[in-house]
């Protein structure tokens, strides 16, 4: 059994894991799916960090998974708890000193996205979170998480490098989704290349395919710890 930890992205909570976290549990894990602080301009990465590093304590065998933004919280998190693996799911994989402010351009994001959107009549990167997000998602869970939104991250975190001065020495994986129309999978493929040095493993759904593919997130999960 591991104690699988997943942090959320932007704006979400940790609700939008809860069917992951079901299909987790069903196999043996414990799992913690955090609601990081919000509504509080002044909070920073370290802040995020230390709320889940109290809240799961000491326990072993600990497997530490970012959703989206939460690749900034992520990797904090696993150095600070000694984890066994890190893993990234439609991660922002940052670099030491990078603020998320500057990831858009420095990553390539930006040119990825826009050249994806030329290709797919502008359903990459659509003001429709149904579009760009939600595509796949059965229409009262993405009605549900859009409920949830709250307003995260902070300023303060957007704005500050990221303070590790290297990544940490735990194993890393990174899981794409093949019809993600936030982040192109073939994006993050190449950027788990350049900064992670990381081949991706890819698996079907939308860019928050934790409500539309959860049996499959969790077998990939499971896998890697079996």
């Amino acid at each position: 059994m591991s104690t699988f930890v997943v942090i959320h992205g932007g704006g979400d909570v940790g609700w939008s894991w809860h069917l992951v976290a079901g299909e987790l549990r069903a196999r043996g894990h414990e799992v913690f799916a955090p609601d990081l602080p919000a509504d509080d301009d002044a909070l920073t990465l370290d802040d995020y960090a230390d709320a889940v590093v109290e809240l799961v304590g000491s326990r072993p065998d600990v497997v530490v998974v970012g959703h989206s933004f939460g690749a900034f919280t992520a990797p904090l998190v696993a150095g600070r708890l000694s984890a066994d693996l890190l893993v990234l799911v439609a991660g922002m994989i940052p670099s030491p000193g990078e603020s998320p402010e500057q990831w858009w351009a420095n990553s390539g994001y930006l040119a990825a996205s826009q050249a994806q959107s030329a290709l797919d009549g502008g359903l990459t990167g659509n003001d429709d979170p149904y579009v760009s997000f939600y595509n796949g998602v059965p229409r009262e869970l993405a009605d549900e998480a859009l409920r949830r939104e709250r307003a995260h991250p902070a300023q303060a975190a957007m704005a500050a490098p990221w303070p590790l001065s290297e990544w940490p020495a735990v194993p890393t994986r990174l899981v794409v989704f093949a019809e993600d129309r936030f982040f192109p999978a073939a994006f993050l493929r190449a950027l788990a290349r350049e900064r992670l040095g990381v081949e991706a493993d890819e698996i079907s759904g939308g860019h928050c395919a934790m409500l539309s593919h959860p049996v499959e997130i969790a077998e990939i999960l499971d896998g890697y710890v079996r």
